[in-house]
């Protein structure tokens, strides 16, 4: 990976909330920078023998957070690759600190408009949406979220176009250059 401040090993951290694209932008990042993908979501599925929403619904939000806590710090113990979390990941301090420490963050910022449209066929299979007004719950993950990921070292907004723009602008960032027009 050859981008600029400092990001030539660093693992780079896709964060932002569910529906901004972090997974498929992500794919599309790692194979532009010659580095493997991870989903941290596939990665705690798979070590916990379970579904997220079925992790939720067994053993609460608190044991799924300890267990992507656990998950994320040994996925970024591994070489340089481009790493998905999901939406919460970054509100917890101790996995913040280490994404800091060893990676740099890109915040994948979405409007509501968007993140909306996106979650409306998938909200059954994410726990924190299956309850209520799908509009209103997104708000209020925005306004308890934005502030933290505004800490990420790189702010990209993504929106209803493809994702090819959106990548060309993290792209630009790492490289410490002025972001494609259009982007």
């Amino acid at each position: 990976m050859n981008g600029g401040r400092g990001t030539s090993q660093r693992t780079i951290v896709l964060v932002g909330l569910m529906g901004a694209g972090k997974t498929s932008i992500g794919r599309r990042l790692a194979t532009r920078l010659g580095v493997p993908f991870i989903d941290a979501d596939a990665e705690i599925e798979a070590a916990a023998g379970e579904s997220i929403p079925d992790i939720f619904a067994r053993h609460g939000e608190q044991a799924f957070r300890d267990g992507e806590r656990r998950v994320i710090a040994r996925l970024l113990e591994r070489p340089a690759h481009v790493l998905a979390t999901g939406g919460g990941a970054f509100m917890d301090a101790e996995t913040r600190e280490r994404i800091v420490t060893v990676g740099t963050s890109v915040w994948l910022r979405a409007t509501i408009e968007t993140l909306v449209r996106r979650l409306e066929k998938s909200r059954t299979q994410r726990p924190l949406l299956a309850q209520g007004d799908l509009r209103e719950r997104v708000q209020q993950l925005m306004d308890e979220r934005y502030p933290t990921y505004a800490q990420a070292d790189i702010v990209i907004d993504t929106g209803e176009g493809p994702h090819e723009p959106v990548v060309d602008a993290i792209l630009a960032a790492l490289k410490g250059a002025p972001a494609p027009a259009g982007a």
